[in-house]
C-alpha cells in the first residue's frame, strides 16, 4: 500500500463517552501505518453530529474508513455518504434506515438495562427560553451495563466522564444511509447491556453487512482491542485498492 493509497481511520465515538474510548485501538492503528483521526462528537443531534463529522471528512485527503460505535453508528449511516468514504465499519452501533431514528429502531425490540439507568438533566439552549434535555448513565450502574469485561479503574473514570447524548439525538430521522452505497461490516457484542444485540443484528442484517459477533460488553474497543482492529482492517483490505 504505497503512502497516497493509505487510508484514513475515522473514529467516530458513541454516547456517554469521548474519544477516549478508542484509546487501546489507536495504538495499534498507528502501529501498522494507517493514519487515524478521533473527531469529538457533539452529541447534540444526530443530523447536526453527521454534518459536524461530514466536515471532518471532507478535509481529509485520500480514502477514509468510517469506524462508528454506538450512538456513532448513527451518525456514520448518514455522514458516510461523502465521497471519499470507503467503507462503514459498525462497533455495537446502530445501522439506521433512511428516514428512521434511533427511538424508533430501538422501539422494534425489548428495552435493555440501559433504560432503567438513564439520567435527563435540563442544560441551557442558546437563543432559547426552553432547556434542551442531556441524557447519561447513571455513574453506579455504569460499569455494569456499559463495562462489564473492562479494567473496572478505567470504566470508573470513564463513569464520571460521560460526554452525554442530548435527547434530540434520538428523534432525528436520518436523511440517508450510507449502506445502501458503501460496503458496510458490523461487529455485534453479543454480550452488550447497552444496546440489545438484537438491535444491532437486525441493523447489520437489514444493510447485508459482512457481520461478525464477540462475545463482549458494549465498549468492545476497550474489552477486546485486537479483535476490532482485525475488524477494521478486514474492512480495508476488501474496499481499499
Amino acid at each position: 500500500m504505497s503512502h497516497s493509497e493509505t487510508p484514513t481511520v475515522v473514529l467516530v465515538h458513541g454516547a456517554f463517552a469521548d474519544a477516549s474510548s478508542y484509546a487501546s485501538v489507536i495504538p495499534e492503528l498507528l502501529k501498522r501505518g494507517l493514519k487515524v483521526v478521533a473527531p469529538a462528537v457533539p452529541n447534540r443531534s444526530l443530523i447536526g453530529d453527521a454534518a459536524y463529522i461530514a466536515s471532518v471528512i471532507r478535509q481529509i485527503d485520500g480514502p477514509v474508513i468510517l469506524v462508528g460505535h454506538s450512538y456513532g453508528g448513527a451518525v456514520i449511516t448518514v455522514a458516510g455518504v461523502e465521497e471519499n468514504v470507503q467503507a462503514l465499519v459498525y462497533l455495537s452501533g446502530y445501522a439506521l434506515e433512511q428516514g428512521e431514528s434511533l427511538g424508533e429502531l430501538q422501539g422494534r425490540f425489548p428495552d435493555s438495562d440501559l433504560a432503567a439507568a438513564l439520567v435527563y438533566t435540563p442544560f441551557p439552549l442558546e437563543g432559547s427560553d426552553t432547556p434542551g434535555t442531556d441524557v447519561s448513565v447513571d455513574v453506579a450502574k455504569f460499569p455494569a451495563i456499559f463495562a462489564a469485561d473492562v479494567d473496572p479503574e478505567v470504566s470508573a473514570v470513564l463513569a464520571v466522564s460521560q460526554r452525554p447524548l442530548a435527547a434530540q439525538a434520538f428523534a432525528d430521522a436520518a436523511p440517508a444511509a450510507a449502506w445502501k452505497t458503501k460496503p458496510s461490516f458490523g461487529l455485534v457484542s453479543s454480550s452488550d447491556h447497552t444496546i440489545n444485540p438484537d438491535v444491532e443484528r437486525f441493523g447489520y442484517e437489514r444493510a447485508g453487512m459482512t457481520t461478525i459477533e464477540v462475545d463482549s460488553s458494549h465498549l468492545v474497543m476497550l474489552a477486546h482491542p485486537k479483535r476490532v482492529v482485525a475488524f477494521i482492517e478486514e474492512a480495508i483490505k476488501a474496499t481499499v485498492k
